[in-house]
């Protein structure tokens, strides 16, 4: 059977609550579940302990057991220090999509048009002056 430690959603609409739960991967995602492993409450501020509520005891019990967690779950237990902090990879997260592209280039050229003619009639002066003298 393989196992999971995965996020239950509870809570009304627009009012998120999810359990931690160990689970049969093949069970829904708010259905059978064989624990409760603790809470997660997206509404209350970053800094709360009420947060994150977990038995970190109990989920290292599962993960013995061979219980995978969900990307999530893990994080949430890589910020708790049960464990150890893996490198992630997105190479593409930060980059801006197209029409952010197209807009910063447009804005580019028209700066590079300013200042081409903003120093055009600054040197013609100064081709007079020298003519004069």
């Amino acid at each position: 059977m393989a196992m999971k430690i995965r996020l239950a959603r509870g809570g009304s609409k627009k009012r998120p609550f999810y359990r931690i739960v160990a689970a049969d991967s093949r069970m829904p995602r708010d259905g059978r579940f064989i624990e409760k492993l603790g809470t997660y409450n997206p509404l209350l501020p970053k800094d709360s302990e009420e947060r994150v509520k977990m038995d970190v005891e109990k989920v290292k019990e599962w993960m013995d057991k061979g219980a995978q967690p969900t990307d999530r779950v893990r994080r949430m237990l890589e910020a708790a220090g049960a464990l150890p902090k893996t490198e992630r990879s997105n190479p593409k997260k930060g980059t801006p999509g197209k029409k952010a592209q197209d807009r910063v280039q447009e804005k580019a050229d028209k700066a590079a048009a300013a200042a081409e003619a903003a120093a055009a009639p600054a040197e013609a002066p100064a081709d007079e002056e020298a003519a004069a003298e």
